[in-house]
């Protein structure tokens, strides 16, 4: 099928020659599809893919799925449709269609044939993305909804798990406890949830799930079922199940819903039991490169010149969950040609980036970011990541590096572009360094996207604007828009989320500023005035994202 599906692509001029032996020298170190490989990379969209095996195989492509269910589907056994990746999804009076994602597997497709006879079995192809979401929302009745497996549980079934030590170590391995977990964790990642919060209190025990960006409260099961789920998930992440008494980090790799997911498994006591967080990091979904941050392209285009400078910092700021590791991400991305020696230090290292080469800091064994960064040093790099600048050792050797011909980048935890150059005088870094090394700085957050299924327009009230200090004349004659609430962003009226910036480049304006001492905010005003290059605010940039029909005032409010 690679050969025949890279000449094809070839003989269409969608990739070249080149292109295609370096993703077949890709594809013998890592078992993957070719199509798939050429999405991942960003080569070509899914849907060009798809529309190009559609043609050359003679069947129709659909890039959305409507899915009718019909009982004759039971014939298919749930294994056979989870191995394959087709899907039957809808039934008229002598045909049932089938939809598939590669139309070379012809022996599957005969196997259907003979589960389905006497119907005739008419297959098209859809996206892979798309597939899955019909397979594990309609399909997977192996794993019912976490919700439905608690009040399947009695009281005999939790009590089992009220004493749980190291010497009943097997009851955390009971068939009602795997089944709560394995519910909990595949519930997040059909939700997208990014964490799992496991919380104990004296009478009430809460999973909740963070789904962009905001916490919902999903399930209470009864008090009783703390120490088993506990317990089952510390054998998981391979922590130490008699330990209550100190916090426990760990990791667990599993595959949900047919992903590959990483989840980061945080532990601490509380007064009532442990309390458990864990971090979902979904391998499967993510791409990273400039374009898929979606920002705008002014900014994008300024972006791109700054990372591509010979040497110098590239710092981005912004609290915990604004995003900055994606961005740094898809800047690496972008960068990673082949011919540059790029290497990170990351704590933890949450994706991992093809030809990248990629250390995990340990402070518990005195590998800090510090001296990951001075051996790494000594690796001969191009670029160099530092997954965040911590201290004042740090921040001289990220600046000692850029001067000796490096470019660097790395995140600082400040709200905003301006106050990163305060954050490192405080530390003890010398105005001059940071003039001299430091080319710009993006400050970021994440706002959360308006559902497209019940996106509604609207006039926006004058007291929603004065609250946000804009100007009543930028919204003359212009509509706002919000999520009325559905069953596909389970009635949030949100959907995803995305990233608003503020870049400040520094320029000789910010030098003189910084040189002389100036505070933050002045030094964000000589930033906003550069008659070259304006710093934009979080908040324009924001209320663009509103007026384009993205996010709601509401978000806007709640993030800046």
């Amino acid at each position: 099928m690679n050969e025949r599906l890279g000449s094809l692509l070839i003989e269409q001029g969608l990739i070249e020659e080149k292109q295609l032996d370096e993703l077949l020298e890709i594809q013998q170190k890592n078992p993957i599809r070719l199509g798939q490989l050429i999405v991942k990379r960003g080569i070509l969209t899914e849907e060009k893919l798809m529309n190009v095996l559609a043609k050359r195989y003679g069947y129709r492509y659909h890039k959305h799925l409507h899915f009718h269910y019909d009982e004759i589907f039971t014939r298919i056994p749930l294994a056979f449709i989870h191995k394959t990746n087709m899907v039957p999804i809808q039934k008229t009076a002598k045909t049932i269609t089938v939809a598939i994602i590669h139309p070379e597997e012809v022996h599957y497709m005969d196997d259907f044939q003979m589960f389905l006879e006497p119907y005739r079995v008419e297959f098209i192809l859809s996206g892979e993305t798309e597939i899955l979401r019909i397979i594990h929302g309609k399909f997977d009745q192996a794993v019912a909804a976490a919700d439905e497996v608690i009040s399947g549980m009695d009281k005999e079934e939790y009590s089992e798990f009220e004493h749980i030590s190291e010497n009943t170590l097997d009851m955390a391995n009971e068939a009602p406890i795997i089944r709560m977990v394995n519910a909990v964790m595949t519930q997040a990642v059909q939700e997208r949830a990014s964490d799992i919060h496991i919380e104990p209190g004296a009478k009430s025990l809460d999973v909740r799930y963070r789904i962009d960006g905001i916490l919902h409260l999903r399930l209470q099961p009864p008090r009783i079922a703390h120490a088993g789920l506990v317990s089952r998930i510390k054998i998981m992440a391979n922590l130490n199940i008699a330990e209550n008494r100190l916090p426990q980090d760990g990791r667990i790799k599993i595959k949900l819903t047919g992903k590959d997911i990483d989840i980061r498994v945080s532990t601490i006591p509380t007064q009532y039991g442990e309390r458990i967080v864990m971090r979902i990091l979904n391998k499967s979904d993510t791409v990273y490169n400039l374009e898929s941050l979606q920002i705008y392209p002014h900014l994008s285009q300024q972006l791109q010149k700054i990372i591509h400078e010979p040497n110098g910092i590239f710092l981005v700021t912004g609290p915990t969950g604004s995003g900055k590791s994606t961005t740094l991400y898809a800047a690496l991305s972008s960068l990673n040609d082949g011919i540059k020696n790029i290497l990170t230090a990351e704590d933890p290292v949450e994706y991992e980036i093809e030809g990248v080469g990629q250390m995990q800091v340990q402070d518990k064994i005195g590998l800090g970011f510090a001296q990951a960064l001075r051996a790494m040093l000594r690796q001969d790099p191009d670029i160099i990541m530092v997954g965040e600048i911590r201290d004042e050792e740090t921040a001289r050797i990220a600046i000692q590096s850029s001067l000796t011909g490096h470019f660097v980048f790395s995140t600082l935890h400040t709200n905003d572009a301006p106050s990163a150059i305060t954050r490192l005088i405080d530390m003890g870094i010398e105005p001059y360094l940071i003039t001299s090394t430091v080319r710009a700085v993006l400050a970021q957050r994440l706002v959360r996207r308006i559902c497209s299924e019940c996106k509604k327009s609207y006039s926006p009230r004058t007291e929603e604007i004065q609250n946000l200090g804009m100007a009543i004349k930028n919204l003359r004659g212009k509509k706002l828009y919000y999520g009325k609430g559905c069953n596909v962003c389970l009635g949030t009226g949100y959907l995803g989320r995305t990233g608003i910036y503020s870049l400040m480049h520094l320029t000789p304006a910010v030098h003189t500023a910084i040189l002389h001492g100036e505070d933050a905010t002045n030094i964000g005003k000589k930033a906003s005035s550069d008659p070259k290059l304006p710093m934009n605010s979080l908040l324009e940039y924001s209320f663009q994202k509103a007026l384009d029909g993205i996010t709601t005032l509401e978000e806007i409010m709640r993030v800046t």
